[in-house]
């Protein structure tokens, strides 16, 4: 097996794990969400601001998952660590920071 192989098998691993351990995540905020509300009404206060931040890392986690799957699809259609704006080769040390980015450096920096 060659190396981009190895690294592409590497990073459809490393993305598959990451997105198992986002749903899960979501699973337990829906469950946060879903939780009975306080009757005391200073709590119900403090519990409203603690749904809006979990909604908020809901969105983020739904965001990267798609970001996730849509990585898994460049490394089906064999254009992973390709840029999808100028079509130049994504730096090796850029995709394992990033493993999800489809664009390289210079092009997510001028946007």
């Amino acid at each position: 097996m060659s190396h981009v192989a190895t690294q592409t098998e590497k990073a459809r691993a490393g993305l598959l794990a990451r997105k198992r351990d986002l749903f899960s995540r979501l699973v337990r905020i829906e469950k946060d969400l879903e939780a009975p509300v306080s009757a005391d009404t200073g709590e119900q206060s403090v519990e409203r601001e603690n749904d809006e931040v979990l909604e908020g890392l809901g969105a983020a986690g739904q965001t990267e998952i798609r970001a996730i799957d849509a990585a898994l699809d460049r490394i089906s259609a064999g254009t992973y660590g390709i840029c999808a704006a100028c079509g130049e080769p994504i730096a090796p040390e850029r995709l394992e920071t990033l493993p999800h980015t489809p664009l390289c450096q210079s092009c997510a920096t001028s946007r």
